[in-house]
């Protein structure tokens, strides 16, 4: 592995979507420059959920950026309410597009992505092959597990009417997470709010789309097209996820080995569909590890 190099205080970006404008955060290595990192959330998420992960991945010199995805944090609502994955696959397409004019780094980026975000790389590349250097999927396969979705989505639509304050956010993600625990900084919950006209507190998200069944599709149908993606990835992959997982089992895991036979993987005992924040140390580890055999 290289040297750790040091790295630039994070820096606002933005590109052009096709829904609008997706702002982002990058960090920049002030050393060697290894390539380009691109950071894709999970539904319902913002970039800040790599707030952790980012700049230690930018210490080991790569130039790294998370994205707000469309409909999500700082990035443009789409206006009619598209959020299938087809168009987060254009928007990442685009992003792309517009780093290859960086002269940072001339050769296609990784992807990093968190379930929704993995499974928009896992498209992107499987039927654009070359689209990208390499793929890290964090707890997500083209086999997920229904009932571990639905209860995402049962969350994501508990409060229509938005939170009082921080305190009833944290007791949202608490029973969420089923963890009688709450942050020891609420304030940090801020990122994932923003405040209404009303001024009551609301997720950070497009609320389109938890109301539009566009979002990822039947999962018979999703299952199929993630299927066929993975069947043609020939760029180094990686899956790293949660033992405790309720989207991501062993089946899953060796369905994934079946179809992309090169793959590796990491699991990470202690931690649930939240990688990067139940055991965000073992997740920069392992995905250091991959990324120093590029």
């Amino acid at each position: 592995m290289a040297e750790s190099a040091k790295t630039a205080p994070a820096q606002p970006v933005s590109f052009r979507g096709t829904a609008g404008t997706i702002h982002g955060d990058r960090w920049t290595p002030t050393g060697d420059v290894r390539g380009s990192l691109l950071l894709l959330h999970g539904g319902g998420q913002t970039r800040h959920s790599w707030r952790k992960s980012a700049p230690g991945l930018a210490a080991l010199g790569w130039d790294v950026t998370a994205l707000d995805a469309r409909g999500h944090g700082e990035s443009d609502w789409a206006s009619d309410g598209d959020y299938r994955i087809d168009r987060f696959v254009d928007d990442l397409t685009a992003v792309i597009a517009q780093l290859a004019d960086d002269s940072v780094s001339p050769r296609p980026p990784v992807v990093i992505g968190a379930s929704m975000g993995g499974i928009t790389g896992l498209v992107a590349e499987g039927e654009n092959p070359g689209l990208l250097r390499a793929l890290i999927l964090v707890d997500i396969a083209p086999r997920i597990e229904p009932t571990g979705v639905q209860r995402i989505s049962d969350f994501m639509g508990s409060a229509p009417d938005g939170f009082a304050d921080l305190d009833e956010v944290a007791e949202a993600v608490s029973a969420y997470r089923g963890d009688a625990s709450r942050p020891a900084n609420i304030d940090s919950l801020r990122r994932n709010v923003r405040t209404g006209a009303n001024g009551r507190l609301f997720w950070h998200w497009d609320p389109a789309f938890t109301t539009s069944d566009r979002n990822l599709g039947d999962h018979a149908a999703m299952h199929a097209r993630t299927t066929a993606a993975a069947s043609n990835v020939a760029i180094p992959t990686l899956l790293v996820w949660g033992a405790k997982s309720d989207i991501v089992d062993v089946q899953a895991v060796e369905e994934l080995r079946t179809l992309i036979p090169h793959a590796t993987t990491v699991t990470i005992s202690d931690a649930t569909h939240m990688v990067v924040g139940d055991d965000n140390d073992t997740f920069v580890a392992g995905t250091a590890a991959f990324l120093a055999g590029l």
